[in-house]
């Protein structure tokens, strides 16, 4: 049951992908500005996240969910699939408000 977590992040970026791909709001409009996006706004996720576990703000608690090594000491492997969810998600609702209102 280790890998649940990172299933339901993994189905969780698919479903987003079908939404993207649905309607045309991020990669599928525009693949080398998505990407670019993403990668430089997980990539500030990640150093912000790195900063709060040297400041002890941030600590790995064991899960049965959750795979049982990680990159550095309190940062899962999953926390990147979920960095980059979090960015893309926000990028398809953006994108999903800026042409609806454009509608309007």
């Amino acid at each position: 049951m280790s890998w649940l977590y990172l299933l339901g992040i993994l189905v969780s970026i698919a479903g987003m992908a079908t939404l993207d791909w649905r309607y045309k709001l991020a990669y599928f409009a525009d693949r080398k500005r998505t990407i670019l996006t993403v990668v430089i706004c997980t990539g500030v996720f990640v150093l912000w996240d790195l900063m709060a576990i040297r400041q002890g703000v941030f600590i790995y608690g064991n899960s049965q969910y959750s795979l049982p090594f990680t990159i550095v000491p309190e940062f899962p492997v999953e926390e990147i699939f979920f960095l980059t969810l979090l960015c893309y998600c926000t990028l398809v609702i953006y994108n999903a408000g800026v042409k609806r209102w454009r509608r309007t």
